[in-house]
């Protein structure tokens, strides 16, 4: 009889958590977004494109390389490097940029690292054009990136847009399979209003729209487009900006490149809970489903997850034991990108995993702005 209990709660739990995504699937079945919501126009504004470095001597070159390669006017290009580096990569910034009449480039060399937050809002102050774009030193981005950009940005009431994850370098499905949920997440949220995620790679933002961000924030990119958001503009995502960024499978490197982003992102809503409710759909709608998915769903999850390996046992060893090795050897085979058709799901499970942690060190007093540079991902960018 207790094990029924259990089993009957743990399916109502289950049912439970996931109503507000089968809300979210019905809104999208209705809707059937396509595309940016921005009314796009070819436009062709001055830009200034900001990288952040620290420590990047192995990939700065290839990554100004594709920079330069961009289709856009050069004369209309700056390019913004704060760097933090106690290795070579300002002074091969500056060699690459010797002998080159455009892009421009500005260099803000830091005597100590604080953070990149920081950083990023002196770059943005440094920043003289009429469009601003921050994209990592580990990413690619599409040549027609900054055009699309601009065409986004050409509608008066876009400040901001970002794009999508085309191909995910390294081969994770994991991510792979997280990054293609998350377009259709985001590309709901941008026709209802505002998305609420943006992507490090790439962001663009009109100059004017630009505010600082908090000085020990962890989600810059995000807490940008959402302020900007409650400055009276926009914030959209347009799936034809495409970039490329590594990533892992495996399940523990994983926690470390995605726990940092998710503290960000919880941060984030919690400090700006006073939107809830407010500023149109955003705060009515995508708000609090991004509250449910980031804040309530992981611990619901962690808790249907105990129900059930606590149900198995209590049935008998057997029972916990099968109820236990399911869960592992799911997250094996997760992690070994083999679980087909699941993989989409399992990486949603993942995301929810760095969440709950992400909480658990939040509320632990943890998270600063500062980051470590992956060695291993790395690889994929050398020359």
């Amino acid at each position: 009889m207790r094990v029924r209990r259990i089993l009957t709660s743990t399916a109502g739990l289950v049912s439970f958590t996931g109503l507000p995504y089968l809300a979210y699937l019905g809104a999208y079945a209705l809707k059937r977004p396509r595309g940016s919501p921005a009314a796009k126009r070819p436009a062709e504004p001055s830009v200034s494109i900001v990288l952040p470095t620290y420590n990047e001597e192995r990939i700065v070159e290839s990554k100004l390389e594709e920079l330069v390669a961009l289709k856009y006017p050069l004369e209309k290009v700056e390019v913004v490097v704060v760097d933090s580096s106690d290795d070579r990569t300002p002074e091969l910034v500056e060699s690459f940029f010797d002998d080159r009449e455009a892009p421009d480039l500005t260099l803000i060399r830091e005597d100590e690292r604080r953070g990149l937050a920081p950083a990023l809002n002196e770059a943005y102050a440094a920043a003289g054009n009429e469009m601003v774009v921050k994209t990592d030193c580990d990413s690619r981005i599409g040549e027609d990136a900054l055009r699309e950009a601009a065409a986004n940005l050409a509608d008066p009431t876009v400040g901001a847009v970002t794009g999508r994850n085309a191909e995910v370098l390294g081969g994770s499905d994991v991510e792979r399979g997280y990054r293609d949920v998350q377009a259709v997440v985001q590309t709901l949220e941008s026709h209802l209003d505002s998305t609420l995620i943006f992507h490090g790679p790439f962001s663009a933002f009109d100059r004017e729209a630009i505010v600082p961000v908090d000085e020990d924030s962890i989600a810059d990119d995000s807490e940008l487009a959402l302020r900007i958001r409650k400055g009276g503009k926009r914030a959209v995502f347009d799936p034809e900006i495409e970039y490329k960024e590594a990533a892992h499978s495996d399940f523990a490197k994983r926690r470390t490149q995605k726990d940092r982003r998710a503290m960000g992102l919880i941060r984030l809503l919690w400090r700006q809970r006073d939107m809830l409710g407010g500023y149109g759909a955003y705060g009515r709608v995508v708000l609090p489903f991004n509250w449910w998915f980031m804040v309530v769903s992981p611990w619901l999850m962690v808790a249907t997850v105990c129900l059930l390996v606590g149900g198995g046992l209590l049935a008998g060893i057997v029972p916990g034991a099968l109820a236990l090795a399911g869960v592992l050897l799911a997250v094996q085979l997760g992690s070994r990108d083999a679980l087909g058709p699941l993989q989409p799901l399992y990486s949603v499970f993942d995301s929810q995993i760095s969440l709950f942690r992400a909480s658990l060190r939040l509320l632990g007093g943890e998270g600063d702005g500062t980051w470590e540079v992956d060695a291993e991902l790395r690889e994929v960018y050398d020359d």
